[in-house]
């Protein structure tokens, strides 16, 4: 076996590939570079702070909208769709999500206008099942990360072969930093099949280009269409779970919005698509109404609310509280913000129902209206993809012998272990400091006191015997008086068949409450994740250069100091107490070895 020595010494002569520092999404900006002090001070200051740098989506957006491959893309969905193949979003990690998530928007439309309009439904009910996405690692992963999966071109090969997709159909692959090995593979093995291929990614091409080999040959490809979206460096250094993925969700939700406008056009009158109530954009009117949101989130009283929320949140865990979000409609949006701290800030991860050992998730979401089962299908719009590789697979792919010798389970009866439906868990409510919180967006504020309503009936019922009970509502409605606690996030959005806007909102509003409640409870160092993961190259290549950053040390020593503090974390599993980050640990003893 070998030594921490030994691996961070392979590492530093062989993973090259993995450098990645030059990469804009892995640069710190200069726009939040004292963001842990100022929101540590000033809570709405640092909401201030993290939203200068959303606004600078805004110029990429309105190149994106205006350019010839967004309409390449929009006719290329509306083909697939209407000539009988499929759409097909690929992602790993925060794109994984989004992938799942435009995936169920678009299935969830389709199936809620049989339900709402039976007749029209049923002479459009052929586009429903067109779409389909692709997470490296399976919809497991949608919950809870899978350690490596993302370094294995072979992988995201082999999850499009069992996918079946072939000639006609579109691939959409999307990675932040448009190097990830896994989202590569989908998008040459669709290639290779006879697919469209279009390629999304948050670092300049010519960056890319020039620094990252793989990247450079799928950008080289004149069969895939390039989606460059590069917004310069992350609010938080390489958290590309916040302005990548906000400009990926607003350009490929927008292209897929508009390519279901089209649809209803073509297979409609002008009378039958009048009475659907239906709003339809110009590409170009996509970065207005997103200026418009962000301007309405920058309110002294959006701030305010959010401030709010963060300060609540931080009071329950320094206390060894927990918080059970309660949601509906948008579970899928804030399972994936809740999902995604886990490895961001090294927080306990979502825990299995059948699992009474590990540290249970400082967060966790829960549908009040429904079971476990029916929770599931209601996010995926579909019965769960989960993976039931082998050891064999596992060989064949070339996986690790770690992977080989103990395949994770990934398959669905492991999802439906994670119990996001109305079923009572005492050990999220026992504590005397924990709290739910209802997430309500749009009309959901005033679903929650129609007492005929599931989502009141379920709130309710949940509620009882709970130490605190708030609400937060995202959207124009206030949140109802049976809160305790209330924080409103007033903001209005333009109707959308894929509830584009009110998704974007409850991202932009999640994505800063989460972020600054984990700088002030130091988890952030100006604007650098130091409790960062290192389960992949990627993340052990960002750690290292954390290392260096923070305790002024050359790459190499901290590598080699970086593999000594993961060797020593590694045993005790997050699973079954909640481990320092390797990261965190190797800035703090660099730093009282050099007496500061």
């Amino acid at each position: 076996m070998s030594t921490a020595r030994e691996k961070a010494e392979y590492f530093l002569a062989h993973e090259h590939a993995f450098r990645l520092g030059s990469l804009p999404t892995e640069c710190s900006n200069p726009k939040t570079a004292t963001f842990s002090q100022t929101v540590a001070g000033d809570v709405a200051a640092g909401i201030r702070m993290l939203a200068s740098v959303d606004a600078g989506i805004l110029p990429v957006a309105q190149r994106v909208f205006g350019s010839a491959e967004f309409v390449r893309l929009v006719d290329a969905l509306a083909e697939a769709a209407r000539s009988g193949h499929r759409i097909c979003f690929s992602g790993c990690g925060a794109t994984g999500r989004l992938s799942i998530l435009l995936e169920a928007a678009w299935r969830r439309f389709w199936q809620e206008l049989q339900t709402s309009r039976p007749q029209l439904g049923a002479r459009l009910a052929d586009f429903e099942p067109c779409a389909v996405s692709i997470m490296t690692g399976g919809d497991h992963a949608l919950i809870r990360s899978v350690e490596g999966f993302e370094d294995y071109t072979a992988f995201g090969r082999h999850q499009v072969t069992e996918l079946g997709l072939r000639a006609g159909d579109v691939l959409v692959a999307t990675t932040e930093g448009g190097e990830t090995s896994s989202v590569i593979g989908t998008a040459w093995q669709a290639l290779e099949v006879g697919a469209a291929v279009f390629f999304a990614f948050n670092n300049p091409a010519p960056v890319l280009v020039e620094r990252v080999e793989r990247s450079r040959q799928v950008i080289e490809e004149p069969r895939i269409t390039k989606l460059d979206l590069a917004t310069g460096p992350m609010a938080i250094a390489g958290s590309t779970r916040m302005q990548a993925t906000t400009i990926e969700l607003l350009v490929l939700g927008g292209a897929l919005e508009m390519a279901i406008v089209r649809l209803l056009r073509e297979r409609l009158s002008s009378e039958e698509f009048a009475q659907l109530g239906v709003e339809s954009h110009a590409a170009s009117d996509y970065p207005r109404m997103f200026a418009d949101l962000l301007e309405q989130l920058s309110q002294p009283e959006a701030v305010a609310a959010m401030a709010g929320v963060v300060e609540f949140e931080e009071q329950i865990y320094r206390r060894q509280g927990l918080i059970t979000y309660l949601t509906d409609r948008f579970l899928l949006d804030v399972l994936t913000d809740t999902a995604e701290r886990a490895p961001t800030f090294r927080l306990p991860p979502f825990r299995k129902c059948d699992d009474r050992v590990s540290v249970p998730s400082w967060a966790f979401v829960k549908n009040p209206t429904c079971d476990t089962a029916e929770a599931w299908r209601e996010v995926l719009r579909r019965e769960a993809r989960g993976l039931n590789w082998d050891t064999e697979t596992y060989r064949q792919l070339a996986a690790s012998e770690a992977i080989q010798a103990n395949p994770p389970k990934l398959n669905n009866a492991e999802i439906l272990k994670f119990q996001i439906g109305r079923e009572p868990d005492a050990a999220r409510s026992e504590r005397p400091d924990s709290a739910l919180l209802a997430i309500l967006v749009g009309d959901e504020a005033n679903r929650a006191i129609a007492a005929d309503d599931p989502l009141c009936r379920g709130i309710n019922e949940l509620a009882t015997g709970w130490p605190r009970v708030a609400a937060a509502s995202i959207g124009p409605v206030a949140p109802p008086a049976w809160a305790a606690e209330r924080f409103h996030v007033a903001c209005r959005w333009p109707a959308s068949v894929v509830d584009l806007w009110a998704r974007l909102a409850v991202k932009l509003a999640l994505n800063t409450l989460s972020t600054a409640t984990m700088a002030r409870l130091g988890r952030v160092s100006g604007n650098w994740m130091i409790c960062v993961e290192t389960s992949n190259k990627k993340l052990i290549d960002r750690g290292t250069r954390l290392v260096a950053e923070l305790a002024g040390m050359s790459y190499d020593e901290a590598c080699y100091l970086l593999h000594e503090t993961m060797e020593e974390v590694g045993p005790r599993q997050r699973a079954t107490s909640d481990a320092p980050s390797p990261v965190a640990l190797a800035i703090e003893r660099a730093l009282a070895a050099k007496g500061t």
